[in-house]
């Protein structure tokens, strides 16, 4: 039998080898998702209008000039040894640099999605742990059918919705974009034009993810105040409200935090459609835009960053679970 050393040890090197064959997996997947797409970037390089003169040199040409001529193979190297050196390549629309790009939309998005994730957190956990507790009375009821109408409605619906609510019937919020047409107001005057256009976002992405996690919240926490040490603390005569602050849902945290972990994977390509209606310059809006003039190295740029962000959630949730659950602690990991 290992020491716990050797065994704590073993254990950090199975997780190290499965993250990285899920990080060459993504990589190649993410290489190989946008050539499989119909189109050629060939066709929004050239105007429509003389794509039909446009002769096979000069075709080979500008292809030659991304390195899109070359085979399959060849490309799928030059891209791991781009990836190795820090290099995500040009754009073949822009012709700058992906990496400035990326930085260029990463804030906005980590604003947006961030925002989202803590709200969505509030209000759907905080509202999924009521209602278990309240198991049976009408604050679950009316809770869970209001939760479930939210999470089976689509983004871009409620988005919408909103759009015509604050912006044309009330008038109250900006319809689109991130920055007002003008600077000119500065100071805190540019940073309340910045938070009025996030609103709107903000507020359809915490509609729609703040469902799940009311399901989860309050699945969660009914499963654990049925569980014996709950029945035990109650025959002890605890307080209702110790029991379930300090016992149910501190045990209960488990899953809501993989679901977390899976939200903030998740909810930044989530987010490709609400950026998309409210033209919000975020990773989102920009993979929209490479998609549609088949802008290969912005896509693997950008599909390789929501790969990392994913897999940086779930290991932090992995680093997590002992410091929440004692009882998912081994001998070997201490």
């Amino acid at each position: 039998m290992p020491r716990p050393s050797q065994a704590g040890w073993g254990r950090v090197v199975g997780r190290i080898a499965q993250y990285a064959l899920v990080v060459l997996i993504t990589l190649s997947l993410n290489f190989a998702i946008p050539r499989l797409a119909p189109g050629s970037p060939i066709d929004y390089l050239v105007p429509s209008e003389q794509v039909s003169t446009v002769t096979p040199e000069q075709r080979e040409r500008i292809l030659a000039q991304f390195g899109l001529e070359r085979p399959l193979a060849e490309q799928y190297w030059s891209y791991l040894a781009g990836i190795a050196q820090g290099d995500l390549g040009v754009s073949t629309q822009q012709g700058r640099p992906v990496v400035d790009m990326l930085l260029e939309r990463l804030p906005w998005t980590l604003v947006l999605v961030g925002g989202a994730i803590a709200l969505s957190l509030i209000v759907g956990a905080g509202a999924g742990f009521l209602a278990a507790a309240r198991r049976g009375g009408r604050m679950e009821v009316g809770g869970l059918a209001f939760f479930m109408f939210l999470d089976s409605m689509p983004p871009f619906w409620i988005g919408m919705l909103l759009l015509v609510l604050f912006s044309g019937y009330l008038n109250l919020l900006p319809v689109f974009g991130a920055l007002p047409l003008t600077n000119a107001a500065g100071g805190f005057g540019l940073t309340l034009d910045v938070a009025e256009r996030l609103v709107l976002p903000l507020l359809t992405l915490t509609l729609v993810r703040a469902g799940w996690l009311f399901l989860v919240a309050r699945s969660s926490l009914a499963g654990e105040l049925s569980e014996d040490y709950i029945l035990m603390a109650e025959a002890k005569g605890l307080p209702r409200r110790r029991i379930v602050l300090r016992h149910g849902v501190r045990n209960a945290l488990l899953p809501l935090v993989t679901a977390v972990a899976v939200e903030a994977g998740t909810l930044v390509g989530g987010a490709t459609v609400v950026e998309t209606v409210f033209s919000y310059p975020g990773l989102g809006r920009l993979i929209y835009e490479s998609v549609l003039s088949r802008d290969y190295t912005v896509l693997q740029g950008a599909f390789l960053l929501l790969a990392v962000g994913v897999i940086a959630a779930n290991l932090l949730a992995d680093l997590l679970y002992p410091l929440i659950d004692p009882r998912v602690r081994t001998e070997g990991a201490r």
